[in-house]
């Protein structure tokens, strides 16, 4: 349960200070993130066409990644994140349309996108293998799942204990963040075909959430 004041409302809309707080505080971390993942996103986002559907883009800090011509729908829950990323993709002269929404219920066709992107998503959605499914569901034959999440340390080590001691406080004051999440396991058990994980070690200042995957995974 939830214990801070963020409401969500029918549609998985996130409002209230927690969730303004969040998305002014992601909104400010660019250089940040680019200094921490801008080689791996030049290599899995610059290559994309055609349809691309993103799963929480948050502020926005993906746009500059993508090639001008690709079609971006950003489906995020936190409305207070929907004008940063409006105006963003204007200056980038990136085709956009930024939805509220759940990973979990995303509100396309079936078959509809080319790729699908997660990037520091998965840990915080509440239902991992809904979201999976989702995310196989809206893409095409041959469409392809990018994504780079922070995950579970490996099992009984005392990082993982860490993580899963911490977990409830974590949840609390990163919006609902699961730091214990194996990520890259449900990946792999979730369907896809020709599913490449690659893990690595983020410099964060915070131990629980350094180890990470990056990869691709595509729908047969």
């Amino acid at each position: 349960m939830r214990t801070d004041d963020t409401a969500r409302t029918a549609d998985g809309v996130r409002r209230g200070l927690s969730a303004r707080w969040f998305a002014w505080l992601l909104s400010h971390g660019e250089g940040f993130d680019r200094e921490m993942y801008g080689a791996w996103k030049r290599d899995l986002l610059g290559p994309l066409t055609g349809t691309v559907v993103e799963v929480g883009p948050g502020g926005g800090v993906n746009l500059p990644y993508y090639d001008a011509d690709v079609q971006w729908i950003g489906v995020e829950p936190n409305v207070h994140f929907h004008p940063r990323l409006r105006k963003k993709a204007a200056e980038l002269g990136l085709d956009a349309d930024v939805r509220s929404g759940l990973a979990e219920r995303i509100d396309l066709p079936n078959a509809s996108a080319d790729a699908v992107v997660s990037t520091l998503v998965l840990c915080s959605v509440n239902d991992l293998d809904a979201a999976l499914a989702e995310i196989r569901r809206v893409l095409k034959p041959g469409g392809v799942f990018v994504f780079i999440e922070h995950v579970a340390a490996p099992e009984a080590s005392r990082l993982c204990r860490l993580q899963r001691a911490i977990k409830p406080l974590w949840g609390v004051i990163a919006d609902g963040c699961r730091p214990d999440r194996e990520t890259g396991r449900r990946i792999e058990a979730a369907g896809f075909e020709d599913v490449q994980i690659e893990r690595f070690e983020a410099e964060m200042p915070l131990p629980v959430v350094r180890p990470h995957i990056a990869g691709t995974a595509r729908k047969a």
